[in-house]
């Protein structure tokens, strides 16, 4: 473990060897670091954002539609071809835990419901 330090903008001293490395390290943003609160409304309206918007929007609907079917069809299919499937153990595995927590829910609710319908005509009754 190297002893080296750094200084952040605010003058604290952090270790260099305990700070993490990675891509999602330098997406995140500190609460000491990330900008004050203004109390401002913020737009969300960037142009360049929109104009690019603009341009893909106009070339989604440009062409010949039978193409942009099959298209469609072709990225499914390679969409498809990604998904792992379950074996047909792991299928009637989940199936029988999904049955069992449904008639679980429906043995519950149905309960609160006779509870609900007694204290109704207890306290109305």
């Amino acid at each position: 473990m190297s002893d080296e330090r750094d200084t952040r903008e605010d003058g604290e001293e952090t270790a260099a060897a305990t700070r993490p490395s990675g891509k999602r390290s330098a997406r995140r943003v500190r609460a000491s670091d990330a900008p004050a609160d203004t109390g401002s409304v913020a737009t969300l309206d960037r142009p360049s954002a929109s104009r690019k918007a603009d341009k893909t929007a106009g070339k989604a609907k440009s062409g010949n539609p039978f193409k942009r079917v099959i298209r469609f069809l072709r990225e499914v299919i390679a969409e498809l071809r990604k998904v792992i499937w379950p074996n047909r153990k792991q299928m009637a595995t989940y199936t029988a835990v999904v049955l069992v927590f449904v008639v679980f829910m429906v043995a519950f609710i149905a309960g609160i419901d006779a509870a609900f319908i007694k204290g109704v005509d207890w306290l109305f009754g």
